[in-house]
């Protein structure tokens, strides 16, 4: 799930410096998710890659993104 569609799953009764800050925890958790699935993703090997039905072209694009990139 994104952080804007976690943004929107808040309740709405929250002040408004409480949805900020949530909501900044909620990107930084989904960027450090992303930047440490990626580096899983670099360690695999082509047999691990066809596995999980992946090719080393696609791995590679896919690692070689920045943390914030979806």
């Amino acid at each position: 799930m994104s952080a804007r569609t976690l943004h929107r799953a808040l309740p709405a009764n929250l002040p408004p410096l409480s949805r900020l800050l949530v909501t900044l925890a909620l990107t930084f958790a989904a960027w450090e998710t992303r930047a440490r699935g990626r580096r899983a993703l670099a360690r695999l090997d082509d047999h691990l890659l066809r596995d999980i039905g992946l090719n080393d072209g696609r791995a590679t694009r896919e690692v070689s993104k920045s943390f914030w990139q979806d």
